[in-house]
C-alpha cells in the first residue's frame, strides 16, 4: 500500500513539544520529517541536515509549510536533546504496528550495540548501548530502547519486551539475558524463547551439561533427542554444527524456567587457513524439540548483527557519529533504525542500501517510494 511521504510523520503528531509554544519558530513534526528524509539519504550531523534541506526546499515544501524556512542546526541539535525519549520510541513503535507484520513463527533477534563515539566527555556521559529487536523475514527492526547510564541491557530488554508486539514469534537472545523473568515476560507477550546458556547462569549450565553427559554415556540412543548436522564452505573457512535437542525435565519448569519444553547443545567448529577452534553451547527453549526448526533460529540470531549492526556501522556511520548531546543519540539511532527499515522494505529498485541512500539523496521520486511504502 502506498501513502504520501508525508503521512509517515503523521505518527509523531503525539510526540510532546518541549520548546516553550511562544519561542516556537519550525513545527517539531516538520523538523522529524526532515530528519528522517536525512537519515535515508545519508546525512548524518545536524550541519549536514541544515544543509540538506536548504538545497532541497522546494521539494520539501511540497509536504511541509517551512513558514520560517529551514531550522538551524543548533535548532535541530537543541530541540532533539530535549525530546522524550520513551515517547518517541512509542511513536516509532506506531509505525512499526501500521506493517501489520505477521510474525508467527518468525524469528525475533535481540541485542545490544554501542555507539562508540556518543560519549560526552564534558558531561561525563558514557556511551550509549541501544538494544533493538531485529525481524529477519521481515528486514523490519520493531524496536530498540537505550540502555540507562547506570545499568546494563539485562533491565533494557523487559523494557523493550513492553513496546513489542511479538504474538507468535520466536525470541532469541544471547548469553546475557538468560534470565527467568526474561523468559516470563516473553511468554507472557504469547511468544516462544530460545536463551542461550553459559556461565551466568552456572546452575543452569550444569544441569544441562549433566544432562547431556548422561544421554552421551547411552550414545544418544533415547529416542526423544534429536541431532542435526551442518557443514558450510565459504570465504577461506570450514565450518561444522552439530546441534542436539532433548526434552527439557519438568524439573527446569519447577525452578522457574516457565514453559521450558527444550533443551539443547550446539558444538561448532570453524577452520581457518588449517587452524581449527571449537567450542560448545548449551540453550533452553520453550519450543518443542524439533532440532532443525530450533537450529534454524539459533543460525539466524546472528543476523541482528549481519544485517542490523553492520549495515548501521557499515552503511549508515554509526560507531563514527559524534552526536552526543542529550537524547540526541538516542534520537539519531532512532533515525538511523527507521531509515534502515525503510529502505530494506523498498523493493521498486534493485540496489544495495548505500546505493538505495545515494539515489534517494539524488532523485526525489525514489525518496519518495522509500518514504511511502506501508
Amino acid at each position: 500500500m502506498l501513502t504520501k511521504p508525508n503521512d509517515i510523520f503523521t505518527i509523531f503528531h503525539a510526540l510532546s513539544d518541549p520548546r516553550q509554544k511562544a519561542k516556537v519558530e519550525h513545527r517539531l513534526d516538520e523538523m522529524i520529517f526532515m530528519a528522517l528524509c536525512g537519515a535515508v539519504c545519508g546525512i548524518d550531523t545536524w550541519t549536514d541536515l541544515e544543509e540538506f534541506v536548504r538545497v532541497k526546499i522546494e521539494w520539501f515544501r511540497k509536504y511541509l509549510s517551512l513558514e520560517n524556512g529551514v531550522p538551524s542546526h543548533d535548532t535541530f541539535g537543541r530541540v532533539f536533546a530535549l525530546l522524550d525519549t520513551d515517547e518517541f520510541h512509542e511513536c516509532l513503535q506506531r509505525w512499526v504496528e501500521s506493517l501489520a507484520v505477521c510474525l508467527r513463527d518468525q524469528g525475533v533477534h535481540i541485542d545490544g550495540k554501542v555507539l562508540r563515539r556518543s560519549f560526552d566527555t564534558a558531561n561525563d556521559t558514557k556511551a550509549l548501548t541501544m538494544v533493538s529487536a531485529w525481524a529477519s523475514n521481515a528486514g523490519l527492526c520493531l524496536g530498540q530502547v537505550a540502555v540507562d547510564a547506570d545499568s546494563n541491557e539485562i533491565t533494557a530488554v523487559p523494557k523493550l519486551l513492553k513496546l513489542l508486539d511479538i504474538s507468535g514469534a520466536i525470541v532469541t537472545l544471547d548469553a546475557m539475558h538468560c534470565q527467568k523473568e526474561t523468559a516470563r515476560a516473553i511468554r507472557q507477550k504469547d511468544a516462544d524463547y530460545i536463551l542461550t546458556v553459559k556461565g551466568n547462569q552456572p546452575e543452569l549450565k550444569q544441569f544441562i551439561e549433566g544432562l547431556f553427559e548422561r544421554h552421551a554415556e547411552k550414545g544418544f540412543r533415547d529416542s526423544r533427542v534429536r541431532t542435526y548436522k551442518t557443514r558450510d564452505k565459504g570465504h577461506g573457512r570450514e565450518e561444522f554444527r552439530a546441534y542436539t535437542v532433548a526434552p527439557a525435565p519438568a524439573a527446569l519448569r519447577k525452578q522457574g524456567w516457565v514453559d521450558a519444553r527444550t533443551v539443547g547443545m550446539v558444538y561448532r567448529s570453524r577452520t581457518v587457513k588449517g587452524k581449527e577452534t571449537s567450542e560448545v553451547v548449551y540453550f533452553i527453549s520453550s519450543l518443542e524439540p524439533q532440532v532443525r526448526r530450533l537450529a534454524k533460529q539459533l543460525r539466524n540470531h546472528w543476523t541482528v548483527e549481519n544485517q542490523l549492526h553492520w549495515s548501521l556501522d557499515v552503511t549508515f556511520s554509526e560507531d563514527a557519529s559524534r552526536i552526543r548531546k542529550g537524547a540526541s543519540p538516542e534520537i539519531a539511532a532512532g533515525f538511523r533504525r527507521l531509515a534502515l527499515s525503510l529502505i530494506k522494505q523498498n523493493t521498486t529498485r534493485k540496489a544495495s542500501q548505500r546505493a538505495k541512500r545515494l539515489i534517494a539523496s539524488w532523485d526525489e521520486t525514489f525518496l519518495e517510494e522509500i518514504l511511502s511504502k506501508k
